[in-house]
């Protein structure tokens, strides 16, 4: 039975606030290493509001979605499901997948693409304690120079890069602040 808990904390004036969720979106990945602001949501935990305002803009009931780890949860679970409609799978045919960067280990269980359709990959959103313009150093496409971004490791992205145009793509999430990471990045040690 769903609780009554799933059935609050989405877009309050959905128009809205989906339209500016989808375009803190679209920023946050076309300049990779910049962090957004984005509002509007307010999931039940262990989702942050910002990657829950990304799961209400991403999702529907044609995205599968994998919960890893604490965020595999029945309250995640109903709340997805009400606002959403997303199926929830396990990691191989997932087109998002949702969780912390230990429980989304290892990374090769998610779709990167085959050579005739790369687009055919997996999203991942990673919930962290923390995001901010330190540490990684990135470069590529959408960046002037070089950005900052304070991420779980470097080894795991530049090897993701590797595969380009295969890969995966990121989002990080931590609060109401989100980045996006795209495969076209290229990632060093800061």
């Amino acid at each position: 039975m769903m609780q009554k808990q799933a059935l609050e904390g989405g877009f309050t004036n959905a128009p809205v606030e989906a339209a500016r969720g989808f375009r803190a979106v679209l920023d946050a990945l076309s300049r990779p290493g910049r962090i957004v602001e984005v509002a509007g949501a307010t999931p039940p935990a262990p989702l942050s509001p910002a990657a829950g305002a990304l799961v209400l803009v991403l999702c529907d009931q044609t995205t599968p979605l994998h919960l890893a780890g604490a965020h595999d949860c029945p309250a995640l679970r109903d709340w997805i499901t009400f606002h959403t409609g997303a199926p929830l799978v396990d990691a191989p045919r997932a087109a998002f997948a949702l969780g912390r960067w230990p429980d989304l280990m290892p990374l090769e269980r998610f779709a990167c693409g085959l050579p005739d359709y790369p687009d055919r990959s997996a999203t991942l959103i990673v919930e962290l304690d923390e995001l901010a313009p330190q540490g990684a150093r990135l470069s590529g496409p959408g960046i002037r120079d070089s950005a900052r971004l304070s991420l779980p490791e470097v080894a795991a992205f530049r090897a993701n890069h590797a595969l380009f145009p295969l890969g995966l793509d990121f989002f990080f999430a931590a609060g109401n602040r989100l980045a996006g990471l795209p495969r076209s990045t290229i990632v060093e040690e800061g």
